[in-house]
């Protein structure tokens, strides 16, 4: 249930000083550039804490003034998952040319076995712990994948109805994929998934409403990858590359131009966040957030620099995702033993521990058993 918070803002501003000294200690110069993996995990990692935060400040506690800097973009963090799920699945599709049987069993397999550890692991601790039980019915289609409803405090594990959208493109994607042109795979997507909000269907309807501000991000993250890489191929990235090389520019002018550019992004990220238009028509309240997906895209591509601590986040992001809310509403062990600050930076190292010993637990029981 709620918690309630001792002075939210001196606990924000502590939090904070302390996040932001953890940034920075761990910033180091890239070493890659261009849409590289270690980019994707930063966006990740970026993601899963923009969601953790909005949980714990609108969701976790009685007062939405702790964490408020930080909690208002869940809904970036989630399209920023599904527009990298859309744009690696697309990547590597194109360069690995997986059968359809080997792409189920292969990305199917990485979704599902973390979410029925996860689920097994909530059953059996509500049931032991709290003296919570479940109808079978709701058993059978959350171990199917499907998750009808996402209530906080009586669902099993309400951040779970993302793992049936995201299942929904997974299974849609290999057989709308079009190798030679995929960014109209990227389309294909779009309008199924539109038609699919339109049609409102009834099984959906407690959960509608979250697929109708999340709908595009995937398809746009195909759509994205399938032009990427045809602009790649062409001969005009080849020639625009040597012309620019030929072009000098003063490095002080060329050094104003690069900071004012990361200025307007940030600018950009902020405005749109904290605007965020939540509660405006579905369409607007996309747009606006993607537009922050798109500049975050953009900073991260752009920057010298890159975040181990980002990184490290966004490498366990799946597991965070699937345990962080359960573990924080039904089995607290921080928040209501210490200040605010303090147990949300515990929450933030139990979490990537937790997730590295699922992760190393999964790896050890498909060696042995599978």
């Amino acid at each position: 249930m709620p918690i309630s918070i001792t002075n939210p803002l001196q606990s924000t501003y502590i939090f904070i000083t302390i996040f932001v000294i953890g940034l920075i200690l761990t910033i180091r110069k890239k070493d890659e550039n261009g849409f590289s993996k270690s980019i994707t995990q930063e966006l990740k990692g970026f993601a899963i804490l923009a969601i953790v935060f909005a949980h714990i400040g609108y969701y976790l506690t009685t007062d939405n003034q702790f964490l408020f800097q930080l909690s208002i973009g869940a809904g970036v963090g989630v399209n920023l998952f599904l527009f990298l799920s859309g744009y690696g699945l697309t990547i590597s599709s194109i360069a690995k040319k997986p059968t359809m049987l080997q792409f189920y069993k292969n990305r199917l397999e990485k979704l599902y076995v973390p979410m029925l550890f996860t689920l097994l692991l909530f059953i059996s601790l509500d049931f032991f712990i709290l003296n919570k039980t479940y109808s079978l019915l709701y058993i059978g289609q959350s171990f199917l994948g499907f998750f009808p409803h996402a209530d906080l405090f009586t669902d099993i594990n309400s951040p779970l109805w993302y793992f049936t959208f995201i299942i929904f493109y997974y299974l849609l994607f290999p057989i709308v994929f079009y190798r030679k042109q995929p960014w109209v795979s990227g389309i294909i997507l779009f309008v199924i998934s539109y038609l699919l909000i339109l049609s409102n269907p009834a099984f959906l309807q407690n959960v509608i409403y979250l697929y109708r501000t999340h709908f595009i991000a995937f398809s746009l993250g195909v759509f994205v990858a399938g032009i990427v890489t045809k602009y790649k191929r062409s001969l005009l990235e080849s020639r625009i590359k040597h012309a620019l090389h030929k072009i000098e520019i003063h490095k002080i002018l060329k050094n104003i131009a690069y900071w004012i550019f990361i200025g307007i992004l940030l600018w950009t990220i902020g405005y749109t966040a904290y605007y965020s238009n939540v509660g405006q028509q579905y369409f607007i309240e996309q747009t606006t957030s993607l537009i922050t997906c798109g500049a975050l895209i953009l900073l991260f591509l752009i920057s010298k620099y890159e975040s181990h601590l980002l990184y490290w986040f966004g490498i366990f992001s799946y597991e965070i995702y699937l345990l962080h809310w359960p573990i924080m509403a039904r089995f607290d062990i921080f928040y209501r033993f210490f200040p605010a600050w303090f147990a949300t930076v515990a929450y933030l190292g139990f979490f990537i521990l937790i997730s590295w010993l699922m992760q190393k637990t999964i790896v050890f029981l498909e060696k042995r058993y599978l």
